[in-house]
C-alpha cells in the first residue's frame, strides 16, 4: 500500500467512522514523513497518525475502532497486505520468540487453512493459549515473499471462544524420512531487520521495507530433503538447527567473527549435514515444510520407512 491510499483511508475512515473531516495534505504529510524520513512501517504509521487525530479531535479511540466494521474473514481470504479485518480461529502451536521484542508467535488456524502471527510486547495482549480458540478483532495482515501473516497490535481485542473452530488438515505437523541432498543459500549466519514489526532476511544489510540497518544475527538452514519420492524445500530454525548440527547461535557467531566471514557457518552445516538421512517432523507452510523436530537416522531406516510407504499405498490402491 502507498502513502496516498495509506493516507486517504485515514481521511475516509474518519468520515465514516466519526463524522470528521480532517485535512488530507495534513495526513499525507505526517504519514510521508513517518515512512520516509523515520522509516517507520506503513501500519505503525498509519496507526500512529490516527490516534494523533483521535486526539486532536477528541474522539474516543475503542468506539472509533469499534465502528471500523472490519471483515470477519477465513484465512484463505487474506490475500493482500495491509488489510485491517478480524478472525474466528485456533491457536495450532505458539513458538518459542526469537526476540525479546516478541510477546508470541505462532500458527493461527481455521477449516480454510493456517496462518503465522506476530504480537508484540510493546501491544500489551493477553497471552494466546494453545488449543485455544478465540475471536480476534483487528489485526493487520502483512506479506514476505508471497507468504501472508497477521500482526497483532494495540488495539487489537481479543477474546475466547466457547466453542470450537473447526481447522482443516492441510498444515498440520508432517513427519518425514529422508535424506539431506542440498543446503542453499541463505542458510548458516544470517541478519534479521531489526524493527519490531519485522523479521525479515537483509540483503547486503538492507531491508527490503525498512531499508538499511545493522541487524541482528539469527541461524538456519534452508535445505533440499529427499524422502525417496519427493525432494521438498525445508526450513530449520535456530532451535533446530542446533539440534540437528550441535552449533548454537552463540558459537555460529563466533566461528563467523574468527574467521571474518559468516559463511564459514553454512561452509560447516554443509560439509556435516548433506548426505546424512534424518527424521524430520514440522508443519508444511506454503511451499516450505518446517522442521520443529529432527533426529539423525542411518539410511537402512530411511530405506525401510520408504518401503513401508509403498507398500501401504499398494495396499490402499488394492482396498480402493
Amino acid at each position: 500500500m502507498s502513502v496516498q491510499s495509506t493516507s486517504g483511508s485515514i481521511v475516509e475512515q474518519f468520515q465514516n467512522n466519526a463524522d470528521v473531516e480532517v485535512d488530507p495534505e495534513e495526513v499525507e504529510a505526517r504519514v510521508t514523513a513517518l515512512v520516509e524520513e523515520y522509516q517507520v512501517p506503513e501500519d505503525e504509521a498509519r496507526r500512529s497518525v490516527t490516534n494523533h487525530l483521535l486526539d486532536e479531535h477528541d474522539i474516543d479511540q475503542d468506539a472509533f475502532y469499534a465502528e471500523s466494521g472490519n471483515d470477519l474473514v477465513s484465512i484463505d481470504a487474506i490475500d493482500a497486505e495491509e488489510q485491517w479485518v478480524d478472525l474466528e480461529v485456533e491457536v495450532d502451536q505458539l513458538w518459542e520468540p526469537r526476540a525479546d521484542s516478541i510477546a508470541q508467535v505462532g500458527l493461527l488456524a481455521d477449516e480454510t487453512g493456517r496462518i503465522k502471527f506476530v504480537s508484540w510486547e510493546t501491544s500489551d495482549l493477553p497471552e494466546l493459549e494453545e488449543g485455544q480458540c478465540y475471536t480476534i478483532s483487528n489485526v493487520v495482515t502483512d506479506e514476505y515473499e508471497g507468504d501472508f501473516s497477521v500482526k497483532l497490535n494495540k488495539t487489537t481485542e481479543i477474546a475466547a471462544l466457547d466453542e470450537a473452530v473447526e481447522t482443516s488438515t492441510g498444515n498440520e505437523s508432517v513427519a518425514s524420512e529422508g535424506a539431506l541432498v542440498a543446503i542453499k543459500p541463505g542458510s548458516g549466519l544470517i541478519k534479521r531487520c531489526p524493527g519490531d514489526d519485522c523479521t525479515r532476511v537483509l540483503q547486503n544489510g538492507r531491508c527490503s521495507e525498512h531499508g538499511e540497518g545493522e541487524g541482528e544475527f539469527d541461524l538456519r538452514i534452508k535445505a533440499a530433503f529427499d524422502d525417496g519420492q519427493n525432494v521438498e524445500d525445508v526450513i530449520f530454525d535456530a532451535e533446530a538447527t542446533e539440534a540437528v548440527s550441535g552449533i548454537s547461535l552463540d558459537e555460529a557467531t563466533d566461528m563467523a567473527m574468527d574467521a571474518l566471514d559468516p559463511s564459514v557457518v553454512a561452509d560447516r552445516l554443509r560439509a556435516e549435514l548433506v548426505g546424512h538421512y534424518f527424521a524430520i517432523e514440522g508443519p508444511e507452510i506454503g511451499e516450505y515444510h518446517l522442521v520443529n523436530e529432527v533426529e539423525e537416522i542411518g539410511p537402512d531406516d530411511a530405506a525401510a520407512a520408504d518401503a513401508a510407504r509403498v507398500l501401504d499405498e499398494h495396499f490402499d490402491a488394492e482396498l480402493v
